[in-house]
């Protein structure tokens, strides 16, 4: 890629003079200049915002809560019922 030297940057000026005019070139300048800063502030804040995300840590996350300790009481007592016959194998003769 070629470099641009004084001499090709002033041709440029020459051509950017006489295709807008005395007048809108110092506008123009202006305009351009302020639309390169404001990307420079977004770039950098969008840089800044992934660096911060990448420089934290992890939060750890809290432990699960205990369950209380069983009491002699039981709550919810199951009954088993005794007329239920039980299946099983049968004995064999």
């Amino acid at each position: 890629m070629p470099n641009i030297g004084a001499p090709e940057l002033l041709i440029i000026l020459v051509v950017a003079l006489i295709v807008f005019g005395p007048r809108k070139l110092p506008e123009l300048g202006k305009s351009i200049g302020q639309g390169l800063r404001e990307f420079r502030k977004s770039t950098g804040a969008v840089t800044d915002e992934l660096r911060r995300g990448l420089d934290t840590t992890p939060d750890v996350p809290a432990p699960a809560p205990t369950l209380p300790a069983a009491s002699a009481e039981v709550r919810n007592p199951v009954t088993v019922d005794a007329a239920v016959p039980v299946s099983g194998p049968t004995p064999r003769s």
